[in-house]
């Protein structure tokens, strides 16, 4: 069980986030539960709890990924499997594509930053997800808040 947990991950951080479309549709429905959540921050003010489903996590990649190009993802740390939990710090690698409002760097400007995931199995599938990434350093070098 606990590789089919670190392959299912690997398969949600190199796979669902450099997938497009139908395909990112379909691993989707493959790696979550219908009532998957998604715990994060939010910048539209709306609670974690209302953030449900494989929809809300295409939407959530797709919206993440939509000012990059050249997206990969590296694992650095884990995967790390304790009971229905796995763990990982992670690494985004891409190129700004532009069109993120207040960002004073150019299109082209290569970006990174890092994170860590926490997911909560329920049978073959991820139930519950939990990020905290280096957004601030994302922003840093995108030039948010220095214009």
């Amino acid at each position: 069980m606990t590789d089919d947990v670190k392959a299912r991950y690997r398969r949600y951080l190199e796979q669902a986030w450099t997938a497009e479309g139908d395909r990112l549709d379909a691993l989707a429905a493959e790696l979550v539960t219908p009532d998957f959540v998604i715990h994060q921050a939010r910048t539209d003010g709306a609670p974690a709890e209302q953030v449900r489903g494989p929809a809300a996590l295409t939407k959530l990649i797709r919206e993440s990924c939509s000012l990059f190009r050249d997206v990969s993802t590296v694992i650095e740390v884990g995967p790390i499997v304790d009971g229905d939990l796995v763990a990982a710090h992670w690494r985004f690698h891409g190129t700004y594509a532009g069109g993120m409002p207040g960002a004073t760097a150019e299109p082209g400007t290569k970006v990174q930053f890092a994170g860590t995931d926490i997911l909560r199995s329920s049978g073959d599938r991820f139930a519950e997800y939990w990020v905290v990434s280096e957004g601030m350093s994302l922003m840093a070098q995108l030039g948010v808040g220095q214009g």
